[in-house]
């Protein structure tokens, strides 16, 4: 996902996601995770899918079984199928769904394989590396083009 994107409208929502993503990088991922749950519970399963996108694919992150990390990649996944550019848009200028798959199937590739079902990763795999034309050519894009080839190297494609 574009979390490399500087935020242009306002939505507590997303900032509220934000703050959570900034304690788990900073190591707090208990809280990270709590905070993510809560957030979760407001916007329900049927909420904005912007929303549930962005708290599910962060919620994957702090996830310690990696069962539970795909069951979380699965819902942003299932979130990015509904959203239209214009939500993401409205949310960020010039930011595009497509920009999205990327990361979210690189995501559940890696999660497929650390539950050694190589077979599923490979087609995530091959999903990211299908949708890696959507990323900019800048260092977010950077990171998750080599991230896929890492990932591709281990799976042998």
């Amino acid at each position: 996902m574009a979390d490399h994107e500087e935020q242009t409208t306002a939505d507590p929502v997303m900032a509220r996601a934000g703050q959570a993503v900034m304690l788990h990088h900073g190591g707090d991922r208990e809280e990270a995770r709590k905070r993510l749950l809560e957030l979760w519970a407001e916007v329900g399963e049927d909420g904005d899918a912007l929303h549930r996108c962005t708290i599910a694919h962060y919620m994957a992150d702090t996830q310690d079984d990696p069962a539970d990390e795909l069951a979380w990649d699965l819902r942003a996944l299932t979130a990015a199928d509904s959203l239209t550019d214009e939500r993401v848009d409205n949310h960020h200028a010039g930011l595009a769904v497509r920009g999205f798959y990327p990361s979210l199937h690189l995501n559940l590739a890696a999660d497929y394989h650390k539950l050694g079902r190589d077979d599923e990763a490979r087609g995530h795999l091959l999903s990211a590396q299908n949708s890696l034309g959507a990323l900019g050519d800048d260092s977010y894009g950077d990171g998750i083009r080599a991230a896929v080839q890492r990932l591709g190297e281990k799976l042998g494609l």
